[in-house]
């Protein structure tokens, strides 16, 4: 007895994924705009004395590493599962 979904029987599974995919894309797009961002405003910060904002601006350069690294492992945990899927 397989335990796998069966995309094929849901319709508009193709469009699903397609969604997802440019949803994903979009977050990592934004995700590496604000890096540099962050990084530029860190810099700025840094050079004028602000350390409030510098590491306020540090914080967010590691949020949107973090939100890049995420979004690009979703991806292949998926794929991942989705190779072990058939293989059941």
């Amino acid at each position: 007895m397989d335990v796998f979904p069966d995309f094929g029987g849901v319709g508009g599974a193709g469009d699903l994924r397609a969604i997802v995919g440019a949803l994903l894309m979009f977050v990592l797009i934004i995700a590496v705009l604000m890096l540099i961002v962050c990084a530029i405003v860190w810099a700025i910060a840094s050079s004028s004395g602000n350390y409030q904002a510098a590491t306020k601006a540090r914080t967010g350069l590691l949020v949107t590493l973090g939100a890049a690294a995420l979004a690009g492992a979703g991806v292949a945990w998926v794929n991942f599962l989705l190779g072990i899927g058939e293989q059941l």
